[in-house]
């Protein structure tokens, strides 16, 4: 396969990428990770006002109508500058699942919201511990009502509405479970805000009180629904991680260069050019597993399931790897509060969970694998 973005979508990433320089400088990220404001909602407006929020979805529904590839760049960008925004549980997994199994009532409801930044939405699809599995889902859907408790929930806590996995038999298939949109500021859900390891990334426990909901897509497809949502979240969410490992990367590579060791930049010491030299290897190879998953996402090809799955594997390892040597190569100071080192570690851990551990995609994409093969 050769695949490259075009020069358009190339001109794209570079405009995202100034925007966000100077409207998402590390002093905005640590606000947020302070405390003093759940997301930047003058950056989420922002993003709005750029077209960036609803880049993939269509003009009929109040978006810009470029497609998955642009979505690809604007994430990588998204994942450099460490944005604190609920850009992937609204884009990635509340717009996709809308776009993939949505009524047209229920797309020229909350798409335009999305697009204009006027609406956050999340997938709630956890339960506690695990990864994603329809025996896990223990939420009960029952005469157009919701009971039950999902966390954790990204962005649950600042979220307008709610793509719900629900279980509405009793079987234990994957036919038992359905989609439902819940309006979370319409009565009869609870959210209390969870702590975590990266502030900037809100999770949160939702509690289901005979909570109204309506069905997204057809009753007992909800599974092979967000099996398809996963899988493009996946890609989207891949290359953040790209974009975080590259930002890593190059503050190691910066900081090697003007700190002085015995008379010289420490970047000289070949310790630290291994260091630097595995995490280019690392963030490369992750860019050239996201790249198929691009091609595959933007083309919908058979293949999705195997590239998306390996984008997600090779791009959590990436930024993992990137953002804790990161720290390595600043030595001492890289564990400081003062430096912006720790603010990629928590990312890096805080996505490495967000769709799913790195063995459940590694699990994924055996099977997928093997089940290809056999055909």
């Amino acid at each position: 396969m050769n695949f490259d973005f075009s020069d358009e979508q190339k001109q794209m990433r570079d405009e995202a990428r100034k925007f966000l320089a100077e409207k998402c400088p590390p002093k905005a990220v640590r606000e947020v990770l302070d405390g003093k404001a759940p997301y930047d909602k003058a950056l989420w407006q922002g993003l709005a006002e750029m077209g960036f929020l609803g880049v993939a979805i269509p003009e009929a529904f109040g978006g810009a109508g470029a497609g998955h590839l642009e979505l690809c760049v604007i994430a990588e960008e998204m994942g450099r500058a460490n944005a604190p925004v609920p850009f992937s549980s609204t884009v990635y997994l509340a717009a996709e699942a809308l776009l993939l199994a949505g009524t047209d009532a229920q797309k020229q409801k909350w798409l335009p919201k999305i697009a204009s930044g006027e609406a956050i939405g999340t997938l709630a699809l956890f339960e506690g511990k695990g990864n994603p599995s329809p025996k896990a889902i223990k939420l009960q859907a029952s005469g157009g009502t919701l009971t039950g408790v999902k966390k954790p929930v990204p962005d649950g806590a600042i979220a307008d509405f709610a793509v719900v996995a629900a279980r509405t038999g009793s079987t234990g298939r994957d036919a038992d479970i359905s989609l439902f949109l819940v309006d979370l500021k319409a009565g009869g859900v609870e959210a209390k805000s969870l702590t975590n390891v990266d502030p900037t990334r809100g999770q949160a426990e939702l509690t289901f009180k005979n909570a109204k909901a309506e069905p997204l897509g057809a009753a007992g497809d909800g599974w092979s629904i967000l099996t398809q949502v996963l899988d493009r979240a996946a890609v989207l969410l891949a290359f953040e991680q790209v974009g975080g490992s590259d930002r890593a990367l190059e503050m190691g590579r910066d900081y090697a260069l003007d700190r002085i060791a015995f008379g010289r930049p420490i970047g000289s010491f070949q310790a630290v050019k291994h260091i630097l030299a595995d995490m280019y290897v690392s963030a490369t190879l992750a860019r050239s597993n996201c790249y198929y998953g691009a091609w595959a996402l933007s083309t919908n090809a058979s293949e999705l399931p195997e590239a998306a799955a390996a984008a997600r594997i090779s791009a959590t390892q990436a930024f993992q790897h990137c953002s804790k040597n990161n720290i390595q190569v600043h030595g001492g100071m890289g564990f400081t509060w003062e430096f912006d080192c720790h603010m990629y570690y928590r990312r890096a851990n805080t996505t490495a969970l967000t769709l799913g551990s790195l063995s459940y995609w590694e699990d994924q994409l055996i099977d997928r694998m093997r089940k290809k093969n056999a055909a």
